[in-house]
């Protein structure tokens, strides 16, 4: 957990098992080749490994605004332990689509409009930029969430790979 200083220290947690409410992906785990699967699937527009797992259309709605002229809010966190405040992308218009959430234009320096994206309560991010053809996923263990060295490192790192295309 990141500290006051900005060092870090070690904490045991664990996810209710027997939760209040059922948190979305909230107790969900896999692996970094896990994701990547998962994101590599999206790419190749439901297929992986010679077999359809989702189907084109469903895909196609997966990266689609499904909440009309609605936005994505700033971020404001209610358990300042676990999550800060913030911003995906301040000053551009976010939406959301059945599973993922959608920047409006382009990333300077990095993903597409219409890229899916999220992230996880320990500092996990992802992307999936179906233009270009690149995912990218960055994992961690750190708390509380919207670390800012952690979403300055993805920035970076995003902006790395883009620029290597």
């Amino acid at each position: 957990m990141r500290q006051g200083d900005g060092s870090l220290s070690q904490i045991q947690f664990e996810l209710p098992q027997e939760p209040e409410f059922q948190m979305g992906g909230g107790g969900l785990y896999g692996t970094v080749s896990d994701y990547l699967a998962f994101e590599q699937m999206f790419l190749r527009k439901g297929r992986t490994n010679g077999r359809t797992v989702l189907g084109q259309e469903t895909v196609g709605l997966m990266g689609q605004n499904q909440i009309g002229a609605l936005q994505m809010p700033r971020w404001e966190s209610v358990i300042p332990s676990l999550s800060n405040s913030g911003d995906f992308f301040p000053g551009m218009v976010k939406k959301w689509s059945l599973a993922f959430m959608l920047n409006s234009e382009p990333v300077p320096g990095g993903r597409s409009a219409n890229s899916m994206a999220w992230a996880g309560l320990f500092n996990t991010y992802y992307w999936i930029d179906p233009v270009k053809q690149v995912a990218g996923i960055m994992m961690t263990q750190i708390l509380p969430f919207l670390d800012s060295k952690v979403f300055d490192l993805f920035d970076r790192f995003e902006k790395a790979i883009y620029a290597g295309l």
